[in-house]
């Protein structure tokens, strides 16, 4: 989930509807640059947080009883060995680029813990096995995952609310042809990207949010229970090129 505080309780927005936001964000890349594999790619970008723990127990929960964000969570091998097999039960371009998020993403954990080194060993063989098997090639894989980083990057600066005020710009994050992106907000509120790498002058995306007025919850099923129940919220944003 990802998790802001509000005055009175939570905003929520739940990963995969991230993940769906990302895949909007896409759609609207230029045609000429876009990876290959173009609709797996989409498919794997807005699969790229599954494979969650059940809700059950206390697995969406801090210790004091909130709504856990993202990035209070520890690694899960189980998780990311799920997000890799949803990939592979669609093509072995969606394993692929799972499995090379998982990459980027606990690669720098390297070391730390014995069943995580050999999860990220048997990626390095799952990818070489996986490219050669469909003949695509490093520079393809790289290349569509670099996308895939730069839309998941670019939709949680929009999630978290991390677009600077008064024009200033952000860094999103160096595109897939390795040039860094900027996005500000102009004072009508509409979104810049620069250099502008969409398809089209103007368009918006929006995410579904969830708004709890409670703050702390005994166990996931009061917290499931009151998201199924909680008011549904949409955020909206319109990018323009000028």
């Amino acid at each position: 989930m990802i998790v802001t505080q509000t005055d009175t309780g939570w905003q929520i927005i739940n990963q995969q509807a991230h993940g769906l936001l990302a895949v909007q964000v896409a759609l609207h890349w230029r045609p000429d640059s876009r990876p290959v594999n173009w609709i797996e790619t989409l498919i794997a970008l807005t699969e790229h947080d599954d494979g969650q723990d059940a809700w059950e127990g206390r697995n969406h929960l801090t210790t004091a009883g909130a709504p856990l964000h993202f990035q209070l969570l520890q690694y899960s091998v189980e998780q990311c060995r799920k997000l890799i097999q949803i990939g592979l039960q669609k093509s072995r371009w969606n394993a692929l680029l799972m499995s090379m998020h998982t990459s980027f993403l606990y690669e720098p954990k390297r070391g730390t813990d014995k069943e995580l080194d050999e999860f990220l060993d048997q990626q390095v063989t799952n990818q070489t096995k996986w490219r050669k098997e469909i003949k695509a090639t490093k520079k393809e894989a790289d290349y569509a995952y670099a996308f895939l980083q730069w839309c998941d990057a670019l939709s949680l600066v929009l999630c978290m609310d991390q677009v600077p005020p008064e024009s200033r710009r952000l860094e999103v994050s160096l595109g897939p042809d390795g040039i860094p992106y900027y996005i500000h907000q102009r004072t009508d509120a509409s979104l810049s990207m620069e250099p502008w790498p969409f398809d089209t002058p103007a368009f918006a995306v929006h995410v579904e949010t969830f708004l709890l007025d409670k703050l702390v919850f005994k166990n996931d099923k009061q917290l499931y229970t009151a998201l199924q129940n909680a008011p549904v919220g949409v955020k909206e944003w319109t990018f323009r090129e000028k």
